[in-house]
C-alpha cells in the first residue's frame, strides 16, 4: 500500500441484502470469542496499536533508545516518526528497536514492502518482540515472498514462549501452504478501475443505490497531520452500466460531511429512508481513538441531524456499517474488547422499541486473530468479507461464507478477484454478475481504488428450459382446429403431477422444465379422450460451457390433440395382430391394448366401452366367427389384467361380418386389403360426465 489511505481511519460502507429470517442471524451465532491476544491491526481496517508497552521494553533492552519513541507513542504520528528514526538510525544504522519501531511504522501506515529491510534489521540484531516474526512473515507475504515468509514462521515457532502467539505463526503456516489451492479458484473476471472518479488521493468502499455510487475519498483540503493526509468525506457519481458519470461526481449534500472529520462507510436501509455511516479521528488527541456510526433518518424529504448510535464501543472502532433486506439488522466491523483478534464483524439488531441493539459476535467460523470487515450479504445468502486472517494471497482478502445446516464454510475468492495487497468491500449491482470494490493493488492511480467487474465465468451463465405447446381437437376428415381451455398436466417419471394449467383460448400452455428429465403431458376436457404423450429432455440439454450469454431459453414443442367421444362411433386400434387362426395376445398386439388400458385409466366418465374383432372373409364364416369372439375375449382379459375392471368392457366377435372393403369370399384380393378387414376395434357404449373429477 503507499500512504495509509482514508479508511484506515474510518471503515468501509456495505450494503447487505437480506438474510433468511429476520430473528436470527443467518450464519447462526457461533460459541463464545474466546480470549486471544490482539494481533496488531492493519491499519487499513483498524486502528493504530498503543506501543508503550513495547517501548518500555525497549527502554529496558537499550538505555539509548531515543527520546523521540516518546513522541511515537504519545501522538501515533508516524509520517513523523519514520523521519526521526531515519535521522537517529544514520548514526546507528543497526539499532534493533530503531528498526523495529520504523518497521512497525511503516506497517501501521499500510506500507508492509516498506518495513522489509527494517524488520530483517531488527531480527538480525536479536531484537525481542514476541511480534516480530509474525509482522515480518505478514509483510513478506504481502510482498509474495511466500516461502521466506513461511520460513519466517517456521523458525518463530520452534523457540516461541508465548502460545498465543505460537497459535497464530501456525495458523499462518497453514494458510501459506493453502495458497497453491485457492490459486486454482480461478474466474473469468473482467476488472476495470473506474478512472473517471479515481484519483492521486483514495477512493474507497463503494455503495450502491439507485443508480448512484456512494463512496469516501480523501479529497479534503484539509490535512491529517499523523497520516500526512486529507480528511475522507463522503462522494457520490450517477452509474449507468457500471461507467460513472463523471460530471455528477461532488460530496453527498447535507450534513454528512464535517470540515477536519473522517466521513466513511455509508449504508442506506433498503427503504432508502435511514442512513448508517462511520464518522470520526477528529485531529486532536482525544479524537483519535473514537470512530463510530452515525445515524439519520429522512423525514418528509429532509435528512435528520446525524447522531451517535448506541451500539458504539467508546474509544473503539465501530465501521462498516450494513443493512439486511429487511433493515431491522446491521452489521459491521469493530475491534470492541471480547473479539477474536483485531476487527472483527459483528451484527446488532432492531427492537421492538425501535432502537439498536442485541450486539453479537459472530464467531470464529468468520473472525480470526486477524482482522475481518466489509461484510455483505448477497442475494444468495453468503457472508461476502475481507480478512487478512484467513488464507490468503498478501493483505486483505475477499472471502465468501456459507452455511449449510449449521457449518460454516469459507472460501477464498481466488486470484482473479484478490492479489497481494488490500482487496476488500466487494458489493454487487447486478448478482451474481457485476459490481464494485476497492484494491490498492499496483497500476492504480492512488493508494486505493474503485473498480468495477464483471464475472464472466460460464458457471454463473444460467439456462432456463421451457415447454410450450398448442392443444387441438380432431375433426371427422382429420384436420386440427384450436381446442382452447384444456387442462394439461405434466407429470414426472413417477407419474406425479408436477404442475398443471388451463390451455389459453388459443389453445397455448407452457411448463418451466428441467434438463436430462422425462416427462408425460395429459390434455383433459369435457367430452373428449384424454390425450397423453411422452416427453423427454434426456440428451436435449445445453453444456454449460457451451452458453454465451448470461440468460439463455431453450424452448421445447409439444402440442396435444384431443378426440371427441361420440356415442357408438369404431374406433380402430392399429396394429393389432395375432398369429393365424391364433387368439393369444402377442407382445406386439400388448403394447397397442396398453394404450386402451391408458384411456379407460385417463376417462372414468367412460362407463362401458364395446371391445370387438375382426377377420378377414378367408376360410369357414364359423369359425372365423368363433376365432374373432376368442381374439376379443382375449384382449378383454389382457386389459382386466391391467386393472381395468371387466365390467367397463364388452368383448364382442364379429367375425367376417363387417369387411371394410370389398374382400368377400367372391373377391380376390392381396393380403394387404385382407389385413384391412384383420382389425380390433372399440367403441363407447355409455358416458357419464358426473364421474370426472378435474381436481
Amino acid at each position: 500500500m503507499k500512504k495509509l489511505v482514508s479508511f484506515v481511519l474510518i471503515a468501509t460502507l456495505i450494503i447487505v441484502s437480506s438474510c433468511a429470517s429476520q430473528k436470527q442471524n443467518f450464519l447462526g451465532v457461533q460459541e463464545a470469542p474466546k480470549k486471544t491476544a490482539p494481533r496488531p491491526t492493519n491499519p487499513s481496517v483498524g486502528p493504530t496499536q498503543n506501543a508503550a508497552a513495547k517501548v518500555v521494553t525497549a527502554k529496558k533492552e537499550d538505555d539509548k533508545t531515543p527520546k523521540v519513541l516518546k513522541s511515537y507513542v504519545e501522538d501515533q504520528n508516524y509520517i513523523k516518526a519514520i523521519e526521526d528514526f531515519k535521522d537517529a538510525l544514520k548514526d546507528n544504522p543497526d539499532a534493533p528497536d530503531l528498526n523495529y519501531y520504523t518497521a512497525e511504522s511503516y506497517r501501521k501506515l499500510g506500507n508492509p514492502k516498506a518495513s522489509l529491510p527494517y524488520y530483517a534489521k531488527a531480527l538480525e540484531a536479536g531484537f525481542e518482540n514476541e511480534e516480530l516474526q509474525i509482522n515480518y512473515a505478514l509483510a513478506l507475504k504481502a510482498d509474495e515472498q511466500y516461502d521466506n515468509a513461511k520460513a519466517i514462521l517456521a523458525d518463530y515457532v520452534d523457540f516461541a514462549s508465548v502460545e498465543i502467539y505460537k497459535e497464530r505463526a501456525q495458523q499462518e503456516i497453514q494458510n501459506l501452504e493453502k495458497l497453491d489451492s485457492i490459486g486454482l479458484y480461478v474466474r473469468n473476471v473482467d476488472l476495470t478501475p473506474l478512472d473517471a472518479i479515481n484519483s492521486e488521493q483514495a477512493e474507497y468502499s463503494p455503495f450502491f443505490f439507485n443508480n448512484t455510487l456512494f463512496f469516501a475519498s480523501t479529497r479534503e483540503s484539509e490535512t491529517f497531520d499523523r497520516y500526512d493526509m486529507p480528511f475522507s468525506d463522503l462522494y457520490q457519481v450517477a452509474i449507468s452500466e457500471l461507467i460513472p458519470d463523471a460530471a455528477t461526481l461532488g460530496p453527498i449534500p447535507g450534513a454528512f460531511n464535517q470540515p477536519e472529520i473522517n466521513e466513511g462507510s455509508i449504508a442506506f436501509s433498503p427503504d432508502g429512508n435511514t442512513v448508517i455511516f462511520a464518522k470520526g479521528n477528529a485531529n486532536e488527541k482525544k479524537g483519535r481513538r473514537s470512530v463510530d456510526l452515525f445515524i439519520s433518518t429522512k423525514k418528509n424529504g429532509k435528512w435528520s441531524t446525524p447522531v451517535a448510535m448506541p451500539i458504539n464501543s467508546p474509544q473503539h472502532w465501530d465501521t462498516s456499517p450494513t443493512f439486511n433486506q429487511a433493515g431491522n439488522t446491521i452489521y459491521f466491523a469493530s475491534d470492541r474488547p471480547g473479539g477474536f483478534g483485531g476487527s472483527d464483524i459483528y451484527r446488532a439488531t432492531l427492537n421492538d422499541r425501535g432502537r439498536w441493539g442485541g450486539v453479537t459476535n459472530m464467531g470464529d467460523a468468520i473472525n480470526t486473530a486477524g482482522d475481518e470487515a466489509f461484510p455483505y450479504v448477497a442475494p444468495d445468502n453468503k457472508l461476502y468479507f475481507a480478512s487478512d486472517g484467513h488464507a490468503g494471497f498478501g493483505m486483505l482478502d475477499l472471502f465468501s461464507a456459507e452455511n449449510k445446516g449449521g457449518n460454516v464454510t469459507i472460501r477464498n475468492m481466488g486470484p482473479s478477484f484478490n492479489s497481494a495487497a488490500d482487496d476488500f468491500g466487494l458489493i454487487y449491482t447486478d448478482f451474481p454478475f457485476e459490481g464494485f470494490y476497492t484494491s490498492n493493488r499496483s497500476g492504480g492511480k492512488g493508494g486505493d481504488d474503485l473498480y468495477s467487474f464483471i464475472d464472466n465465468s460460464s458457471d454463473l451463465k444460467q439456462i432456463t428450459y421451457l415447454l410450450k405447446g398448442t392443444t387441438y381437437r380432431r375433426n371427422d376428415d382429420s384436420t386440427q382446429t384450436i381446442l382452447g381451455n384444456v387442462r394439461v398436466k405434466l407429470l414426472d417419471e413417477n407419474d406425479q403431477v408436477i404442475d398443471d394449467v388451463l390451455s389459453s383460448r388459443g389453445g397455448s400452455y407452457n411448463f418451466p422444465i428441467d434438463p436430462e428429465k422425462d416427462y408425460t403431458l395429459i390434455g383433459e376436457a369435457d367430452d373428449f379422450f384424454t390425450a397423453r404423450r411422452i416427453f423427454s429432455t434426456v440428451g436435449q440439454g445445453i453444456p454449460q460451457e457451451e452458453l454465451i450469454e448470461r440468460f439463455t431459453e431453450k424452448t421445447f414443442t409439444e402440442d396435444l390433440t384431443l378426440d371427441p367421444i361420440i356415442l357408438d362411433a369404431t374406433i380402430v386400434l392399429e396394429n393389432i395382430y395375432y398369429d393365424l387362426d391364433k387368439f393369444e395376445i402377442r407382445s406386439d398386439a400388448a403394447i397397442e391394448l396398453d394404450k386402451l388400458v391408458s384411456i379407460l385409466q385417463d376417462n372414468p366418465a367412460i362407463v362401458q366401452v364395446e371391445l370387438s374383432s375382426h377377420t378377414d372373409s378367408r376360410g369357414f364364416d364359423d369359425a372365423n366367427m368363433l376365432l374373432s369372439e376368442n381374439r376379443a375375449k382375449a384382449a378383454v382379459d389382457y386389459i382386466v389384467s391391467k386393472g381395468i375392471a371387466r365390467s367397463r368392457m364388452v368383448a364382442k366377435g364379429y367375425g367376417e361380418t363387417r369387411l371394410i372393403n370389398g374382400c368377400d369370399n367372391d373377391t380376390e384380393c392381396d393380403d394387404t386389403l385382407h389385413q384391412q378387414n384383420r382389425r380390433t376395434e372399440f367403441k363407447v357404449l355409455e358416458y357419464d360426465k358426473t364421474k370426472i373429477d378435474r381436481n
